[in-house]
């Protein structure tokens, strides 16, 4: 769909198609009043806070008058308006510095998307056939009330369930704090890439249950594991930035940056070298560069210290991480590993990143361990060119220490939701609350997902597209879009200072959505008691002034709101003056960890490929599927769109008689897909890799029925003591069953042209 198309009044939408019988349907549209008073071409620039990924960017959004289709009171109609018509980076926001990446571009799609729901809904046919009537929001508070206050009465609100993406700031105190008061056990976090190992690394390490910030931008020599910090990987666009400063910033200083993963991603395409390693050996090497810098180049010191702590036999020079040994299990040169030892010291400061499928593996901890471990031997932990942790905001801190630090990974998580469930348990959830987390597509289908989810008498979803798990709902409150409503956000890691975003609605709402915040309030003041008590707010904006209107201290200066204000007008509050980053505390592992081998999912013998899923460039985990301008962007390394595709070595293609646009199959112990060959020298041979974010049977018009879905066919295979989803510890086995079709933007990859679509 082309940018134009978000902005154009036609009825042409679901909402309308009602009416194509009574001749023109724009003409029956009715014309409301105008709510707001506006210059007519003139653009306003208003504060937001990117939420199309975790990293917590900041935006401007400009807004100019426009006519638009909404409903109001029931009706739809036109209404002359503020629309939002770009978005851009803040340029002030100490995240992303004014910066903005695609995917930040395409937040403007979720707005305007033509298959919002747009009123709250009401199942009436069977669960997942998607037959809903529209209610009112009285109606459909009174429903949601009804159900818990049903719960407490027959003393069983520990079976009220709520699932939802990781949530920060005060969107998630509020969700717990009605929970709590409801009797309610914490919410469930659904993330497929989550990052639960690093995070229990970091806390083990060095005292912080959070991801690191990396001083790029004054660093000579990086060497990643497998994090595409450029593309999809922690605060891609924060990290973008450092890396230019890193490349571009510094004249006379040429940094070198090292990648060793087994799929080539965006940011191993612009390394200056690129090494495979056999997946769940990175943590081998690591300690294999390690050994290097033991035995020849550095003494120990009261860094190392930190390392002996971590890693057995550590005080004796890791005497079985020799490079030789290291070739052996890594198939990494050991030449290489002593060349690149070398450079590291050479170059200092030097920092090692791990990321992605190296914390996907079944031992990924001990992987997470070797690199702190390194990095603590490099001397770079709290230091000028390393790694450091960004001082978080007291309102953030409680949170962390009451979750973070003891969350265990999602599949964990997930798994005891769903188990008594499918065990009939008296235990099983009797009821659940659903907001923005879609378990049923992401699942691997070991877990029956939606086998457990339709056992539930009472399903309630804050979803605003109807989606594979939203379409189980009895009940839909859909929320407002971001850029209609009250946003707060504390990010865990891109910058030096302590930051808090917050941002007011940037539009007034299209249609007749409510924010979740407001109806979980509004639900709160109905069942009343406790509830009212913990919650006490009448709306989510007086929640967010209580908990951010003195960060300044500006009731000293005689204007209880002045910081309030400020705030609102720049988007946020952070520290303007020099700050030191969060120090390193004192490693709490309670034991130094040893070697673990990866175990996978399948016979080597059988099953003879690494199936290593990855995150889209521009779908992420498929929660992005949904906007067609990121359906129609180029996988940058690829130029894949629109489509599904499977990367195989060419070496492994020939040996199976496979070519480019071929169609392949792929299969587990766990399921087969099928998608369109793309044969690429940028992966290791005995690895095909897929992207996520296609294959949704329900994600509307864009998405649904494309493509398919890697973790359709992934083992539910864990990281012992996380509880993570080892999503890179499948094997598979691939066959060519015919002729297929990849779309590839302006050709390329030598690709035969009855086999591809070009665009």
């Amino acid at each position: 769909m082309e940018r134009r198309d978000f902005f154009k009044v036609a009825a042409v939408t679901g909402a309308t198609a009602a009416l194509d019988g009574c001749g023109k349907p724009e003409n029956q549209l009715i014309r409301f009043i105008p709510e707001e008073d506006l210059a007519p071409g003139a653009a306003e620039w208003k504060p937001s806070i990117c939420t199309m990924c975790p990293a917590g960017c900041g935006l401007m959004v400009k807004v100019m008058e426009g006519d638009a289709e909404v409903v109001r009171n029931g009706k739809l109609g036109l209404i002359k308006m503020g629309l939002a018509k770009k978005l851009e980076g803040n340029p002030n926001h100490p995240i992303n510095q004014g910066k903005l990446c695609p995917r930040g571009q395409a937040g403007l799609q979720v707005t305007y998307h033509p298959d919002r729901i747009r009123h709250p809904l009401k199942r009436t046919g069977p669960r997942g056939s998607g037959q809903y009537q529209e209610i009112s929001w009285e109606e459909a508070i009174k429903e949601l009330a009804s159900q818990l206050s049903s719960l407490r009465t027959a003393n069983q609100t520990g079976s009220l369930a709520f699932l939802t993406r990781p949530l920060r700031g005060q969107r998630r105190e509020l969700i717990e704090r009605f929970l709590s008061a409801l009797g309610a056990p914490p919410a469930v976090t659904i993330e497929a890439f989550d990052d639960a190992v690093l995070r229990r690394a970091d806390l083990l390490s060095f005292g912080h249950a959070q991801l690191p910030t990396y001083d790029l931008a004054r660093s000579n020599y990086v060497v990643v594991f497998g994090a595409d910090f450029l593309g999809t990987w922690n605060s891609p666009v924060a990290q973008s930035v450092a890396y230019g400063e890193m490349r571009q910033g510094r004249p006379g200083v040429r940094s070198k940056f090292v990648m060793i993963e087994s799929r080539m991603s965006q940011t191993g395409a612009n390394a200056d070298e690129w090494i495979p390693a056999r997946p769940g050996t990175e943590g081998v090497l690591a300690l294999g560069l390690a050994h290097v810098l033991l035995q020849e180049l550095i003494r120990p010191s009261a860094d190392t210290a930190r390392a002996i702590a971590l890693i057995q036999g550590w005080a004796e020079g890791l005497q079985d991480y020799t490079p030789q040994a290291v070739e052996k299990g890594t198939g990494v040169p050991a030449a290489t590993v002593i060349r690149i030892a070398h450079e590291m010291i050479s170059h200092q400061p030097a920092l090692a990143i791990i990321g992605g499928a190296p914390l996907a593996q079944t031992n990924s901890l001990f992987a997470a361990f070797a690199v702190n471990a390194l990095n603590a031997l490099l001397g770079n932990v709290g230091k000028r060119g390393g790694i450091f942790f960004t001082p978080q905001p007291a309102q953030a801190s409680r949170q962390n220490s009451l979750s973070t630090a003891s969350d265990q990974g999602s599949l964990a998580a997930l798994h005891r939701f769903l188990d008594p469930l499918l065990q009939s348990s008296p235990a099983a959830a009797k009821a659940l609350l659903t907001y923005d987390a879609n378990p049923v597509f992401a699942g691997p289908p070991g877990l029956r997902v939606r086998e457990a989810l339709e056992n539930i008498p009472f399903i309630a979803s804050f979803d605003s597209f109807i989606d594979e798990t939203s379409i189980l709902a009895d009940l839909v409150l859909p929320d407002h879009s971001p850029l209609e409503s009250w946003l707060d956000d504390t990010p865990e890691s891109g910058t030096a200072s302590t930051t808090i975003s917050l941002a007011l609605p940037a539009v007034r709402p299209l249609h007749n959505t409510r924010a979740m915040p407001d109806v979980l309030l509004d639900v709160a003041h109905q069942l009343g008691a406790n509830l009212h008590a913990a919650l006490p707010w009448k709306t989510f904006d007086e929640m967010l002034h209580d908990a951010y209107g003195g960060l300044d201290n500006a009731k000293r200066a005689g204007d209880p709101n002045a910081d309030w204000d400020k705030m609102k007008e720049q988007g946020g509050w952070w520290s303007t003056e020099p700050q030191k980053p969060a120090a390193p505390a004192h490693p709490i592992s309670q034991s130094a960890v040893s070697l673990a081998q990866p175990e996978f999912d399948g016979d080597e013998k059988d099953f003879p490929f690494h199936f290593l899923p990855f995150a889209s460039q521009m779908l992420l985990d498929g929660s992005l599927a949904h906007l067609p301008w990121m359906q129609e962007t180029p996988d940058p390394t690829s130029t894949a769109m629109w489509s599904s595709w499977v990367e195989i070595n060419p070496k492994a293609a020939e040996r199976l008689g496979i070519k480019q646009g071929d169609l392949v199959e792929v299969a587990s112990q766990h399921g087969k897909l099928q998608a369109p060959a793309l044969i690429s020298p940028g992966i290791a041979p005995d690895v095909v890799a897929m992207p996520v974010g296609q294959g949704h049977e329900n994600f509307t018009r864009y998405a649904s029925g494309r493509g398919a879905n890697p973790f359709s066919i992934l083992a539910p295979m864990v990281v012992n003591e996380t509880g993570s989803l080892a999503w890179a510890a499948t094997r598979v086995k691939i066959t060519r069953v015919g002729k297929g079709k990849l779309i590839l933007f302006a050709g390329g990859m030598h690709e035969g042209p009855q086999e591809t679509e070009r665009r």
